[in-house]
């Protein structure tokens, strides 16, 4: 391109000099030439460039960390003009974003393909765009481009580890004590009737009642007697930490024939503590047990506990945007939501602080005869400050579960181990719920 622009100022700048000089034709047509070429290259560029177009399809906008995700790109050049090249850029904000190509010598009416794979390594929103077409003329004198805005996002959910098991005592087993709370489900404990809303399932209604009352009514239903599993994630701006990393870039194309690298969580506390909650939720959702969520980071969010897999992916999405920015501590968020917590439920608290909140959170806890379980993120190994082993002991003299996870950790080795704080405690029988297959 730019050889091309530098022999037409040269065509030019002759043909000028040389018709003011000796007035020779020769160095007119020179002149004329030049014209007429820069004329004809703007106007082939930006007739064309008016014609094209991309197209991107994706199968599915919503994936996990370390998941591959694949994107079908279509160009179009839907003029008559045949283009020397063309390229797309992929502008989305996705770190190391696939798809941008060169194409060259794209006729016209003529479309290209092509698949663009893409390993995910951060959560969280990104729009499929906006896509840059640049094209140029034959003579390498002008380009044009346009932009096609993003119209779909992609949502990346955290890494999900793999839990076989996690130990309970049995004692904190969930169960034995009746949650008064209605259901969106039909369970076994019906609850009383009201009037039909649009919406209500069918089978809800009761056929009896509605025909003696001349109005359509519904059975309403609770929740069957079954305490519930609190995730509590601790977003608190001033416990989190993280050492400096550098992500690298895996170019899918070359591992055609290669396995799959293995994900690798980034060395920050907020990091590990997201996928554990995701993963915790997941386990635990699979094995039909009651699960709510609550944490405090850019905007208080509290899930209220359900069994469902709308409640899983309600509670992934969330994981999806949390950010460590959170102005509660661990203990303020559970002294404001764990008053409305069923007497007999466990509340699995997520956090890397080394403050002694901490431990205000716990015996808040064990006051409203609710069952702390704690998995501590080892701030020092993230580039924090020491403390962890210091609540440790705290913890085990008030005989509550702590998991200390340090950075590098494999999640599903050290969740699915007995804490170290009832190893050694015969008097408690402890039961390891297995994934039902």
């Amino acid at each position: 391109m730019k050889a091309g622009r530098i022999l037409i100022a040269l065509m030019f700048a002759v043909g000028l000099i040389g018709v003011f000089v000796s007035g020779a034709v020769l160095y007119s047509r020179f002149l004329y030439l030049s014209l007429l070429l820069s004329i004809f290259a703007w106007g082939w560029t930006h007739w064309a460039a008016r014609g094209l177009a991309v197209e991107r399809r994706t199968r599915e906008l919503r994936a996990n960390v370390g998941d591959v995700f694949e994107e079908q790109f279509t160009l179009f050049n839907k003029g008559r003009l045949p283009m020397p090249w063309i390229e797309v850029f992929n502008q989305s904000t996705m770190p190391f974003a696939a798809g941008s190509r060169l194409f060259t010598l794209v006729l016209g009416r003529q479309r290209r393909n092509y698949l663009a794979r893409k390993w995910l390594t951060r959560r969280g929103g990104f729009p499929l765009g906006p896509t840059r077409i640049t094209t140029g003329d034959p003579f390498g004198l002008f380009t044009a481009e346009k932009t096609v805005p993003a119209d779909e996002t992609l949502v990346v959910f955290p890494a999900i580890q793999k839990i076989e098991a996690f130990p309970f005592p049995s004692g904190m087993l969930p169960g034995g004590q009746v949650v008064q709370r209605k259901s969106y489900d039909i369970t076994p404990h019906a609850a009383g009737l009201r009037e039909y809303v649009h919406g209500d399932a069918m089978k809800r209604i009761h056929w009896r009642t509605s025909a003696r009352r001349g109005q359509l009514m519904v059975k309403e239903f609770e929740q069957d007697p079954q305490a519930e599993i609190w995730l509590y994630l601790d977003s608190q701006l001033l416990v989190h930490h993280e050492k400096p990393y550098q992500q690298e870039e895996v170019q899918l194309d070359a591992m055609l024939f290669m396995k799959r690298p293995e994900f690798k969580l980034p060395p920050s506390t907020l990091e590990y503590a997201v996928s554990i909650t995701a993963s915790l939720a997941h386990y635990f959702l699979r094995q039909r047990f009651s699960v709510g969520y609550a944490s405090a980071g850019q905007t208080y969010t509290i899930h209220p506990a359900e069994r469902s897999e709308r409640q899983e992916a309600k509670i992934l999405e969330t994981l999806a945007f949390v950010e460590a920015n959170g102005k509660l501590s661990i203990a303020a968020l559970v002294s404001a939501q764990a008053s409305q917590l069923p007497q007999g439920s466990s509340v699995i608290l997520i956090t890397p602080t080394t403050r002694p909140d901490l431990l205000h959170a716990v015996d808040d806890l064990l006051l409203r005869s609710l069952h702390p379980v704690v998995i501590l993120l080892d701030a020092q190994t993230f580039g924090g400050p020491r403390g962890t082993e210091k609540l440790v002991n705290f913890l085990r003299e008030r005989r509550v579960p702590v998991y200390v996870i340090p950075c590098d950790a494999d999640l599903s080795q050290a969740l699915a181990q007995i804490p170290a704080t009832f190893k050694t405690q015969d008097h408690f029988s402890w039961q390891t719920p297995v994934l039902s297959q």
